[in-house]
């Protein structure tokens, strides 16, 4: 090898060596920088249900799926991946988008799986619905992405992927807000028969362990999402086109079969994979959350959601409760966006 070979490859892996560094250092800046308050006149540019849609749906291969999900805010700016549940979707976080993006995140919504333009990216894949999967796939997107670290926010099932992704990866979460505080499962707790007016609020997970029940969702889907809608929510005055708007991303082929198998796996009434037995071990212990965290409730939530007394101690970091007031129902983050936008802006100034 001649000198000036060994000059320029010594003077090319430095450069890869300084990229590199260079590339880690600015995502634990994006990672670290500090978002700013969302003041009176953003805010009140930024009218809530003004905001009809997202511009562009991006997709990325992320783990076993083909994600579809909506990209807001800057580059640099420190990430926050907004989780939704069911029966949503990315158009929950219509009008939070827009006020985090004021205060200068970088935004990230994806559609789950079962929901909009994600896709399996096998057709050998089980359609699993078990907790644990949900965030694993948030984990698999953030390494797609490049991202070491984000603010995680959600509600419903979305919630719960925050919940777990705090306390199972507390190094990739900076701080985690939840709708309804704490929502991790225990399969064995699950078989332990509730007050029967408890049991009536979950009537819809004994007509998902039918076969009936699964034919009927099939039928069914739009005219059962609109009244979850409104039972979940009953103050929530939404119209034909918000609910359209969410409807069409029940269409992905698979999200009937995620949905069954999530209630029935709640019910140990179908297996998970085995893959994601050790997860679902730790998740059955309850583990505590370590990571700033904001547990936020509406004040006119219709859905089973527990008491905030009941999951206080589950936090070990720096955490908060808030209840919102104004007849705000279970899909906190549409009907209240500023306060969600707000928990998430207040949940990362916790981070020292």
């Amino acid at each position: 090898m001649s000198e000036q070979t060994k000059y320029d490859r010594r003077r090319f892996l430095g450069a890869a060596a300084m990229t590199i560094a260079a590339s880690e250092l600015a995502m634990i800046g994006f990672a670290n920088a500090k978002p700013r308050r969302i003041n009176s006149d953003d805010a009140a540019t930024i009218k809530h249900g003004s905001n009809k849609s997202f511009e562009t749906i991006k997709q990325i291969n992320a783990g076993v799926l083909n994600v579809g999900y909506a990209e807001a805010g800057p580059a640099d700016g420190p990430v926050v991946i907004l989780l939704h549940g069911w029966p949503y979707d990315i158009h929950s976080f219509v009008d939070v988008t827009p006020l985090l993006v004021a205060a200068g995140y970088r935004v990230i919504i994806p559609y789950q799986r079962g929901y909009g333009t994600t896709r399996f990216l096998s057709s050998e894949t089980l359609r699993n619905g078990q907790q644990s999967v949900f965030a694993v796939d948030t984990i698999a997107l953030m390494d797609a992405l490049g991202i070491k670290k984000a603010s995680i926010a959600g509600f419903d099932w979305g919630a719960r992927t925050a919940n777990i992704i705090a306390a199972l990866w507390p190094e990739r979460s900076k701080s985690m807000v939840s709708v309804s505080g704490y929502l991790i499962g225990n399969q064995e707790s699950n078989k332990m028969p509730l007050p029967p007016n408890a049991e009536f609020q979950w009537w819809y997970q004994y007509y998902f362990a039918t076969e009936r029940g699964r034919i009927g969702y099939e039928k069914y889907r739009s005219d059962f999402a609109k009244l979850i809608w409104k039972i979940a929510s009953p103050k929530w005055d939404f119209d034909d086109n918000t609910f359209n708007r969410s409807a069409a991303s029940f269409d992905n082929p698979d999200h009937v079969n995620i949905v069954i198998h999530n209630y029935r796996w709640r019910l140990s009434l179908a297996n998970g994979e085995a893959k994601y037995d050790e997860l679902e071990k730790r998740l059955a212990q309850g583990p505590i959350i370590t990571v700033p965290s904001i547990t936020l409730e509406g004040d006119a939530n219709g859905a089973p959601h527990p008491d905030p007394s009941l999951y206080a101690k589950k936090f070990s970091g720096k955490y908060s409760h808030r209840l919102i007031k104004g007849g705000v129902g279970h899909n906190l983050p549409q009907e209240a966006p500023k306060a969600f936008a707000d928990a998430i802006i207040e949940a990362d100034s916790y981070v020292e």
